[in-house]
């Protein structure tokens, strides 16, 4: 059996390829789950607004109470299960979303449906961050923003299949078992992770103890300055965020794009902007391998990555939304989306290469939290604030120009890396060696 280990580097857990895969596999997995179950709400819209007679501030509060609650709790639970166990916390996640997204289905009331839409954001809020830490600990460090960016895309696949299969359901079923089959999927999923992923065999397969439950817990008096002591990993988590404020602000609003400057009907317009997220979807697995790629001699050659792809998308976004509609314009912005969440796999390396094994989880969360807060939250609603004052086309002219923040961002972490990486290295994690550090 083939060991994951290259010649030369120490720093290599010692894990079979086929194992590293089914974790791999089955996170990723669950995090299709994870927004499907989020996501199914947008198909069902119609139906719920006749049946129950919503407004639409209701339907919106709905689906925004997920994301309200994503954001507020990620970090505390991701701190939670760097201490109580990655893989338990996994697995008892993703049974809460999917009995939440079953209890959706069994509503009767607007108050029982949002309740358990609630509940569906705290089984989903640190599932991110502590899935991706699960999976990098499987595989070598040279990987890292090709599986981050991979498994970040699972975001976007999961909430095109949940809209479209979500879609399908209802139209022929009826509401309650769009949610019901997401439900079950969510289900079987935790059922399959349970019986093949365990605290034991990950310390086991890392050169572990046997049995080892995970890995030694960083003293919350000491969290704060392991997260937010280096200015490189501060720079990472803001330019991450202001580059996915571009990123959350199209998936929101290309539909209604669309819309009025094409003159689509509402399903033929979600239809194209669907397409937009997928091509997002995979620009964020190609440019995190491309992002490995260049890395492998000099590791700071992550941040130009992320640098050019931030550029990139400043470029080709702000440049098509100033085109007249037509084949020219959705090309360019089908580049600009390519490239545009092509930082999300660069950032989760260098956060994971600039923090201790041990807090992983939460260091995610915390790239998590900072993501929501200043990118994925304001940018659809100050994008919409603006197009009530110059138009959404204009305001989409705009949006883009948030990128040039993200260039700034990522180069200032990008001078500090070297030094903060060697202080880190200097520190030794008990668990792993360090990374390489670049001279």
């Amino acid at each position: 059996m083939h060991v994951m280990d290259a010649p030369g580097q120490d720093d290599e857990p010692r894990v079979s390829r086929r194992y590293a895969w089914l974790v791999f596999a089955l996170s990723f997995g669950l995090l299709l789950s994870d927004y499907m179950s989020r996501q199914v709400l947008s198909a069902v819209f119609p139906l719920l607004k006749v049946d129950w007679d919503l407004s639409d501030a209701k339907l919106g509060l709905l689906s925004g109470v997920v994301a309200l609650t994503v954001g507020v709790l990620t970090f505390p639970l991701s701190v939670v299960a760097d201490r109580f166990g990655r893989v338990r916390s996994l697995i008892t996640m993703a049974l809460l979303w999917s009995l939440a997204t079953l209890g959706c289905a069994l509503a009767n009331s607007y108050g029982q449906l949002l309740l358990a839409r609630f509940c569906v954001g705290v089984g989903e809020a640190a599932y991110g961050s502590v899935g991706v830490a699960v999976v990098l600990s499987v595989f070598p460090r040279r990987m890292r923003a090709a599986l981050s960016g991979s498994f970040m895309a699972g975001g976007a696949f999961g909430s095109v299949l949940g809209m479209a299969l979500g879609g399908q359901i209802a139209a022929h079923y009826g509401w309650r078992w769009a949610f019901a089959a997401m439900a079950l999927f969510g289900l079987a999923l935790a059922l399959a992770y349970g019986l093949w992923v365990t605290e034991e065999r990950l310390a086991a397969k890392r050169g572990g103890l046997p049995g080892a439950p995970g890995l030694p817990a960083v003293p919350l008096r000491r969290l704060l300055p392991e997260l937010f002591g280096a200015r490189s990993i501060v720079c990472a988590y803001v330019g991450s965020a202001l580059q996915l404020f571009v990123m959350g602000a199209l998936i929101a609003w290309l539909a209604s794009y669309m819309n009025r400057q094409y003159g689509l009907a509402t399903a033929q317009a979600a239809g194209r902007a669907g397409l937009f997220v997928l091509i997002g979807g995979v620009g964020m697995v190609a440019c995190g391998a491309l992002a490995d790629r260049l890395a492998l001699r000099d590791p700071r050659r992550k941040w130009t990555a992320a640098i050019a792809f931030s550029l990139a998308s400043c470029v080709c976004l702000g440049l098509g939304f100033r085109m007249t509609p037509g084949g020219g314009q959705l090309a360019l912005l089908a580049l600009g989306m390519f490239v545009a969440g092509g930082t999300a796999g660069p950032a989760v390396a260098m956060v994971g290469d600039l923090s201790k094994t041990s807090i992983h989880a939460t260091a995610f969360g915390t790239l998590t939290l900072v993501n929501s807060l200043l990118g994925l939250g304001p940018g659809p609603w100050l994008t919409g604030v603006l197009a009530d004052r110059i138009g959404l086309a204009g305001a989409l002219q705009t949006v883009p120009l948030m990128s040039l923040l993200a260039v700034a961002a990522f180069a200032l972490g990008a001078r500090h890396y070297p030094r903060d990486l060697r202080r880190l290295a200097a520190q030794a994690d008990p668990v792993l060696p360090p990374a390489r550090v670049p001279a």
